[in-house]
């Protein structure tokens, strides 16, 4: 793994600043952060947003800076007010407490003389009630294990679907695909994540598990007449209230990012709580797949690409 990287991108705006993040808050670009956020501070900005729409992830040193900055803020009749936290740094406020004087936490940025339509400097994010879709880097994938293997899990709690979602089964089958070629990971947050879906791309010639992904193209092209597909693995919290709506757009739009048309999953033959909840979100039950490796002939569902979906730059 690299040394990670943070880009600052400042715009001032009367009184206030735009203050822009992407990549990663962490040791080696906290000092940075902390020095652009002190240096609006001593130009007399009191209005300071922070966008971190572009941010994959905080640590606790991170998350001290702008409780700092936002102290000091509060010290000087300035603000600070964070624009799109992540899930991560959601929680890391949420266990420090009530927030400082001068902190604030908000939704997209309204660029100067309009009232809420996002900055155009900025990347809009996919809005559905509150939730954002957002792609994460493999190791942020890595990072975000044990969270998505709680979302897993609770998202089949109390249901017949919790047997064939054991927590170290999740966490091991999403370890084996981040390291496939194609890997691609999608979340969906709120304050916290609420949904999440990966997959890797089967293409002719393409590397991987041959066997298996050989066994599996011919299958599939015999069952829909297609050769390449993404296969996929989705979980969304339940109960939600937009629970269908986010397996929507998180299985469209990580189809778009692959530019596939068609996804692919396969569960176990005997779970018809999750043949059924997949049914619920637009897929095709294929029945039983026979000849793969493995003990166990499992379901196949499909999944078509709906148009026009486009991924977004920078995913």
């Amino acid at each position: 793994m690299g040394p990670s990287r943070l880009d600052i991108h400042r715009r001032n705006r009367g009184e206030g600043a735009l203050v822009t993040l992407a990549g990663e808050i962490g040791p080696a670009t906290a000092p940075l952060l902390r020095a652009a956020l002190e240096q609006c501070l001593r130009d007399g900005v009191t209005v300071i947003d922070v966008d971190l729409l572009t941010v994959g992830s905080c640590d606790a040193r991170g998350l001290d800076v702008l409780l700092s900055a936002s102290r000091r803020a509060g010290r000087v009749h300035a603000s600070l007010r964070l624009h799109h936290p992540c899930a991560q740094i959601s929680r890391l406020l949420a266990a420090t407490g009530p927030a400082p004087e001068g902190l604030g936490l908000l939704g997209p940025v309204a660029p100067e003389g309009t009232t809420g339509t996002p900055e155009e400097s900025v990347r809009e994010p996919d809005l559905t009630e509150g939730v954002r879709l957002r792609r994460l880097s493999r190791w942020q994938a890595e990072a975000m294990g044990e969270d998505i293997a709680d979302l897993a899990v609770a998202s089949v709690a109390g249901t017949a679907g919790e047997a064939y979602h054991e927590r170290h089964e999740v966490l091991r089958r999403l370890a084996v695909s981040a390291r496939r070629p194609g890997f691609a990971l999608l979340v969906a947050e709120t304050t916290a994540l609420v949904g999440c879906a990966y997959g890797c791309p089967v293409r002719t010639g393409g590397s991987g598990r041959r066997e298996h992904d050989d066994t599996l193209q011919e299958c599939i092209g015999r069952l829909t007449s297609c050769a390449e597909f993404v296969v996929l693995t989705q979980f969304v919290a339940h109960p939600h209230p937009r629970n269908r709506d986010i397996a929507r757009r998180l299985q469209q739009h990580l189809l778009a990012d692959r530019n596939s048309s068609l996804g692919v999953t396969l569960l176990h033959p005997a779970d018809r709580a999750g043949q059924a909840t997949f049914a619920s979100w637009g897929w095709r039950n294929m029945g039983e797949i026979v000849g793969l490796p493995g003990p166990l002939t499992p379901c196949v569902m499909t999944l078509p690409r709906e148009d026009p979906v486009r991924p977004r730059s920078g995913w």
